[in-house]
């Protein structure tokens, strides 16, 4: 089974971008943050999070390719299911829970962090209300596919319950908690 630490090292290998890499580690949070909320296994849905775009620096024409090849070698078929799915117009299916959270992570958590960075006092204060405004601002954070934050609520929401505003305050409060490794203080 991978490890934490394995899959790290291979992060920071693959990954020059030190941006791409707090992308990763932000993502990897919150999916564990999620993951104790539904009673599933954190260190897989943190994995999930920390290499599901392992490969777009080095390889962007190949994404998701090569990190998904490098994990099916060690069998880690569950984790390569997950990020061969992290983007719906792959057409891959999503059979598991751990596909949908990965989907209604990646993205929205990219998108939050840009809302927090624009303010000054970060995600200090920062609404979920504020984030959904922003999100209709189709200029702001343009490269934030829309589609594929509202098909993770979607698919996520129908899985587990809930609400758009539960789910962007549990990402906002595990951003805010580890604001200062995310660039976020």
């Amino acid at each position: 089974m991978l490890t934490r630490d394995e899959a790290w090292t291979l992060l920071c290998q693959w990954t020059p971008s030190e941006k791409l890499r707090t992308h990763a580690r932000a993502v990897e949070l919150v999916m564990r943050d999620l993951a104790e909320k539904l009673g599933e296994d954190t260190g897989r849905f943190g994995l999930a999070g920390l290499l599901h775009d392992a490969d777009y620096d080095s390889w962007p024409e190949e994404h998701p390719k090569r990190i998904v090849a490098w994990l099916r070698e060690r069998g880690e078929t569950e984790l390569a299911h997950a990020i061969s799915a992290h983007y719906t117009r792959w057409n891959v299916p999503y059979d598991h829970l751990l596909d949908k959270a990965l989907l209604a992570s990646d993205e929205i958590t990219g998108f939050v962090m840009a809302c927090a960075l624009v303010r000054p006092t970060r995600t200090e204060g920062l609404e979920p209300k504020s984030v959904k405004k922003k999100l209709k601002d189709k200029a702001f954070a343009a490269g934030v596919d829309r589609f594929e934050v509202a098909e993770g609520f979607r698919m996520l929401l129908e899985a587990v319950g809930g609400t758009e505003e539960e789910h962007l305050a549990r990402i906002i409060a595990v951003l805010h908690e580890n604001r200062a490794e995310l660039g976020l203080g």
